[in-house]
């Protein structure tokens, strides 16, 4: 055996264990682009040396052979697979192919062409007779396939009855049994809580449901039917166009796709390729190209066909959206907010006409769910702008030396600990603002409107005092000069006396202004204040134990760890003590009295446009009465404010019968409550 016919063997070999996986097992080891990569291969190398194409190639099947749970249904006329064409050129070969042919049938005229989206579902035929379903069948090996005829009948949109009349005698209608993407995330969700297994994608999904032994099985997953071609027809008139005939089977109660057009020349199938690919992801469903067929039936006869596939259509795939490649490292990324994403670094592949290098792991649960190791050979998807996502490693090519990665103990940025708490799925850095980062989301919170409220301080001039390392932390902003800022491109002496200005009047500020500042994560502005009349003052709230934090109003547990481990952090008390080194000062605190609290324990919501206080004000004086301040309504609120333009929360309010005042109402009630005049 020559070194030619010893790799046609293991094509072949390779091809039949992939169908089997796929078609038997509802299990596919590899991508489409894998599988498709060495059929065309195989395909090529036959076309080569005719003489050594053998009966059993998978080139002279469609699917694959029964396998045991079905009955084999025998298709009175066969169910063609397609030929593909990867890209425009291959398009262009194939329309001068059909060209040619047409042309020496005395056909030169333009002819139309039958266009839809391909969707990626498992081909099946439903036998009619007397406009009654009696058979459903899947493709097969396009001979012989299996009778799933209990199972699509609890399909809702295969009708067991057809509609109207005129139909043929016996009708065979051939469609794409599917599942749209909406149910195929509930159903893998339903999976992991349920901690079962979990299908790859639609179309795997589509395939195990329609092969389940028990039709219940199939009643509870979301499938769908829509039919693009049929089979053994008798009796009855029917029209000689494809794209007419599909017409008249949808008056009949079969679903056809929208999205079907009858078009002419070679620059239509390309532009209307073009449509459908920017549709591509905002379709409910997953498609992987678009088919082409002549739509006149009688030239169709004319050009007839090969062993396998029709010449007179093709689909024309879009770029793989999904690859194999091998993850080389796991490395991770500190985001904005502290949280520790893995991040695959993978050997660049093309995926989806994007050469990918790297991927998304999520979290250390991922990681685990994938069972991924460095070295492994992963499985990558991307759809349209979607970020590549690892789908899966391929075990049976794990090298020696592929290992596991860890969740690291301290930041990669900042040396600080990396906290995992019981029953959260995120990692963080416990850096905060000394982690470089998120450093820049620290300083923005910092400077935000409603904790120091340093106006004129932005994103951009952020981070230009961070390229320039002039501040590194909170209190660095105190120690900007005149002549620093004049040096900044774009900064003018007015900024420049206006920003210090803003940044020294920062310093005068209250305490729960400063907590919520500081950017303890959890810590709302709610909270800050809740914290601040609590303790009275910082350096109490500072040694409170996790028992002592839980005692303050809506401070549970989780939060109680957060904030204790925020002030045992000496970084974090050093920034604290050097920022009131610089000035930073608040007025004491005077802890209200139980009874100079009058709204305890209510809740209350404000919403609309008012006219005499801010939101927020109106805000803060609930909070300072006692009530907790909800930004929602519920059969909890004890009152919604609404000034004018409240919408959802005011109708929210009316049906479920809570209390509903305006705003001058409120501040009569406000007076009285302070015992204002």
């Amino acid at each position: 055996m020559n070194s030619t016919e010893a790799r046609m063997q293991a094509l072949r070999t390779q091809l039949q264990q992939h169908n089997y996986q796929y078609y038997v097992l509802d299990d596919p080891s590899v991508p489409d682009a894998e599988y498709d990569r060495l059929f065309q291969e195989l395909k090529a190398l036959e076309a080569e040396h005719p003489e050594l194409v053998t009966p059993d190639s998978p080139t002279q099947r469609v699917g694959a052979a029964i396998v045991g749970g079905f009955t084999p249904v025998d298709h009175a006329i066969p169910m063609l697979s397609l030929d593909n064409a990867f890209n425009e050129d291959d398009l262009a070969a194939f329309y001068r192919r059909v060209e040619e042919r047409l042309a020496k049938e005395g056909v030169s005229t333009p002819w139309a062409w039958c266009c839809e989206p391909k969707l990626d579902g498992i081909a099946v035929s439903l036998r009619y007779e007397n406009g009654v379903l009696v058979q459903g069948a899947t493709r097969g090996d396009g001979s012989t396939g299996e009778n799933i005829t209990a199972n699509v009948r609890t399909i809702p949109s295969v009708p067991l009855r057809l509609q109207g009349s005129e139909f043929p005698t016996v009708l065979e209608v051939r469609g794409e049994i599917y599942m749209p993407r909406s149910g195929f995330d509930r159903m893998n969700e339903q999976a992991l809580a349920a901690g079962e297994k979990t299908y790859m994608n639609p179309r795997n999904a589509a395939s195990g449901s329609l092969r389940q032994i028990d039709p219940a099985v199939t009643a509870k997953r979301p499938l769908e039917f829509c039919c693009y071609g049929y089979g053994l027809i008798e009796g009855g008139e029917l029209a000689n166009s494809q794209f007419e005939r599909l017409k008249q089977f949808n008056t009949w109660g079969f679903r056809i796709n929208a999205d079907m057009a009858r078009v002419q020349g070679m620059d239509e199938l390309v532009a209307y390729y073009q449509r459908i690919a920017e549709k591509r992801t905002s379709l409910p469903y997953d498609i992987d190209g678009v088919v082409f067929k002549v739509d006149d039936l009688g030239l169709q006869q004319q050009l007839g066909m090969v062993s396998r596939a029709p010449r007179w259509a093709i689909a024309h795939k879009f770029p793989a959206q999904e690859e194999m490649t091998v993850l080389e490292r796991i490395d991770f990324q500190i985001g904005r907010t502290g949280a520790v994403t893995p991040v695959a670094r993978l050997q660049p592949v093309l995926v989806g006409g994007v050469m990918v290098s790297n991927a998304t792991l999520h979290n250390m649960d991922e990681i685990a769910r994938l069972d991924l190791h460095e070295g492994d050979t992963v499985i990558i998807h991307r759809a349209g702008d979607v970020i590549p996502k690892v789908l899966r490693a391929v075990p049976e090519r794990r090298p020696a030396h592929a290992r596991k990665v860890p969740l690291p103990s301290e930041c990669p940025v900042c040396s600080s600990p990396i906290e995992r708490l019981d029953g959260e799925v995120i990692a963080r850095c416990t850096g905060g603002v000394t982690c470089g980062a998120q450093r820049l989301e620290a300083l923005k919170h910092y400077v935000s409107r409603k904790a120091m409220d340093i106006d004129g301080v932005g994103e951009k001039l952020l981070e230009t005092l961070i390229e320039q390392q002039w501040v590194m932390q909170f209190s660095d902003l105190y120690q900007l000069t005149f002549e620093q800022l004049m040096t900044l491109e774009r900064m003018g002496e007015k900024s420049a006396q206006n920003v210090l200005a803003a940044i020294e009047e920062s310093k005068d500020t209250t305490l729960p202004r400063f907590l919520f500042a500081l950017g303890i994560r959890e810590v709302g502005e709610t909270t800050a204040r809740n914290l601040a009349l609590h303790f009275g003052n910082l350096d109490d709230l500072m040694r409170a134990s996790e028992d002592a934090l839980t005692d303050v109003t809506d401070v549970g547990p989780i939060m109680a760890k957060h904030i204790r481990q925020f002030f045992a952090q000496e970084h974090n008390i050093d920034e604290i003590r050097s920022l009131i080194g610089h000035g930073v000062h608040w007025p004491a605190i005077e802890v209200p009295a139980q009874d100079a609290q009058p709204l305890a324990g209510e809740t209350w919501v404000v919403t609309g446009k008012l006219e005499t206080a801010t939101r927020d004000e109106v805000k803060a004086d609930l909070q300072a009465l006692g009530a907790k301040v909800a930004g929602s309504v519920s059969v909890q609120t004890t009152c919604l404010i609404a000034g004018p333009g409240a919408g959802s929360k005011l109708a929210k309010a009316e049906q479920l019968g809570v209390p509903v005042i305006d705003e001058a109402t409120w501040l009569d009630k406000r007076h009285q409550l302070l015992g204002e005049p």
